[in-house]
């Protein structure tokens, strides 16, 4: 109910009541009689500020009167004043407790601002009311009213309410939407899913309930999703909320790059929006743009600077920038924020491990490990930690009750090999270096130290077959070559070691002339750019001259020819250079 013709009406009344009692109107209640209806035109022309004056007038000059209270109260609320508001409402019930429009007003600003266990008495006064008349309840009350008996834990009546409500106006959408999110709300999908689908049917150009319908059945794992989400983008693009569930979805299944633009689209929508501008964040942090995920991140931890999640993030995001001096601090604060988070404690050792404060990294994962003892993931980087203090005697039983926890995972297995090698126990080294590379045999490396530790224990087909598989996937590496040639003699195959030992050499000495070349190139580049051509173009000779395959210094080259005025030649480097660099590729 509105405050205008019904006030107006209240007002009239007491003026004719004292009037009757006073020969002439005392020229206060004059007065407050004009501003009152000064204050009524205000709000027919939507000047709250107006109105609010002159029902302030009405107040201070007829103090007792509990339509001055009333009318100020609702223009109060309206401005946003809840406190001052619901005081004064709170006082126009006092003198008038049968006041509809005050219990209606006072009733919706309780519910607004969250005092919905006050809210329900005027709710259920207005409801009976409404009973009483053989009316239903308007939607404007029925709806907060319904949002008021769940916060207070009513779910039950209030699902009764909406059911009641819809049986007598099933084709009222918004209605349908209403009953499909309290179901939601209790996680019944089915009962969710058909009254979501009623509100589309009976309204399908209907945003938000294209978006709870695809929600519902997204939680369901329930096929049609997807459509019903970018049903509702597609209805509603200036919605940011709808963007965001849009996006956030999408970034869910996957899809980051048709989630991107929906975000973006959305921080646009609403430039204040946190979680726009969070969920963007995220989807360009995964694609390594960290300047714009830090920033955005930080956008949001202003606008809640106590949310340990959101500055998880913006701390992962900078060590991710290798900037972990200013993540710990952050990352900080999300572990005082939520202490039994592993996940915090996690992080921020490894901002820790990245300043090399590897004593620090070492507290905050065994803090994680008194909150969840059997992660798998927080004893291997424990025992990484240890070894980084070279010590293996901690580390051993850290990364062998990782592998336990987890017998899948390469990693574990690996570096406790690596650690059982350094320690001399070869034939443990053996038999994990061999158990991580059938899970993950793509690593040289690990190939070669494996050859190395049957060397050891002079199996030597064994060891040559292992080194073999280090040379074929680290074609360039030297080491590999002169493991396997020492195993050669062992196997009394002298040709074969004296040829491993010459492509060792040969290997490595491709591998000085390269970092030769690299330093020439360097150098060139730093003439180039200060403006010295003919010594640049001397120092790019010079580097090719060391390693003529060296792709960089071609390309470098063909630049400084291009600014000597020496354009074929310059084409013929940029050539050279880009075949190079295809053939690296391949």
């Amino acid at each position: 109910m509105g405050i205008g013709g019904l006030l107006l009406a209240g007002w009239w009344a007491m003026a004719q009541a004292s009037a009757a009692q006073q020969a002439a109107p005392d020229a206060s209640l004059k007065q407050a009689d004009a501003s009152y209806r000064a204050g009524v035109a205000a709000l027919s022309r939507n000047d709250l500020k107006a109105a609010r004056t002159d029902f302030e007038t009405v107040v201070r000059l007829a103090p007792t009167a509990e339509q001055g209270h009333s009318a100020l109260g609702a223009v109060l609320v309206r401005l946003g004043r809840m406190d001052e508001g619901m005081r004064e409402l709170e006082k126009s019930l006092v003198m008038k407790p049968g006041d509809e429009s005050a219990q209606t007003n006072l009733a919706l600003a309780y519910q607004q601002t969250g005092q919905s266990a006050k809210a329900l008495p005027l709710f259920a006064k207005l409801d009976a009311e409404a009973r009483a008349e053989k009316r239903p309840l308007t939607q404007s009350l029925l709806l907060p009213y319904v949002r008021a008996l769940v916060a207070t834990g009513k779910f039950d009546v209030a699902t009764a309410k909406m059911k009641e409500a819809v049986a007598g106006d099933a084709r009222n959408a918004e209605l349908q939407d209403e009953l499909g999110s309290l179901y939601a709300q209790r996680q019944d999908w089915p009962d969710a899913e058909r009254a979501f689908s009623a509100a589309v049917a009976a309204k399908p150009a209907f945003a938000m309930a294209h978006l709870h319908l695809g929600l519902t059945r997204k939680a369901a794992q329930e096929t049609g999703a997807m459509e019903e989400l970018a049903k509702a983008y597609q209805l509603a693009p200036e919605n940011a909320f709808i963007a965001v569930q849009y996006g956030q979805a999408l970034a869910a299944a996957g899809e980051d790059g048709e989630a991107l633009p929906v975000l973006e689209h959305a921080v646009k929508a609403d430039t204040g929006s946190m979680e726009a501008a969070y969920q963007l964040g995220l989807v360009l942090q995964r694609a390594n743009r960290l300047d714009e995920a830090i920033a955005l991140f930080k956008k949001a931890v202003i606008a809640e600077p106590r949310n340990a999640e959101v500055l998880t993030n913006l701390g992962m995001a900078l060590c991710q920038a290798q900037r972990a001096k200013e993540a710990v601090p952050i990352l900080q604060r999300a572990v005082q924020l939520t202490p039994e988070n592993a996940v915090s404690h996690q992080d921020l050792a490894a901002a820790f491990i990245q300043l090399n404060q590897v004593g620090d990294a070492v507290d905050q994962l065994k803090a994680a490990l008194k909150l969840t003892p059997d992660a798998p993931q927080l004893h291997y980087n424990l025992g990484l930690a240890f070894k980084m203090e070279d010590d293996a005697m901690s580390a051993i039983p850290e990364l062998e009750t990782a592998e336990k926890l987890d017998p899948a995972a390469p990693e574990s297995r690996y570096v406790l090999g690596v650690l059982y090698m350094q320690v001399g126990r070869y034939a443990d080294a053996a038999r994990e270096l061999s158990a991580a590379l059938k899970l993950r045999p793509e690593n040289g490396d690990g190939w070669a130290t494996l050859g190395s530790v049957y060397n050891k224990l002079d199996q030597l087909p064994e060891a040559a077959s292992a080194l073999r598989e280090a040379i074929r996937q680290l074609p360039q590496q030297p080491d590999p070559h002169l493991t396997l040639a020492a195993v050669l003699v062992k196997q009394n195959q002298p040709a074969e070691a004296t040829e491993e030992r010459k492509k060792a050499a040969e290997l490595m000495r491709a591998n000085m002339n390269r970092q030769r070349a690299e330093v020439a190139t360097h150098a060139a580049n730093g003439q180039l750019n200060s403006g010295n051509v003919d010594e640049a173009i001397a120092q790019f000779r010079e580097a090719l001259s060391y390693d003529a395959d060296y792709a960089e210094a071609h390309a470098g080259l063909a630049k400084a020819l291009e600014r000597a005025g020496k354009t074929e030649e310059a084409a013929a480097e940029r050539r050279k250079a880009e075949a190079l660099e295809k053939a690296l590729a391949h």
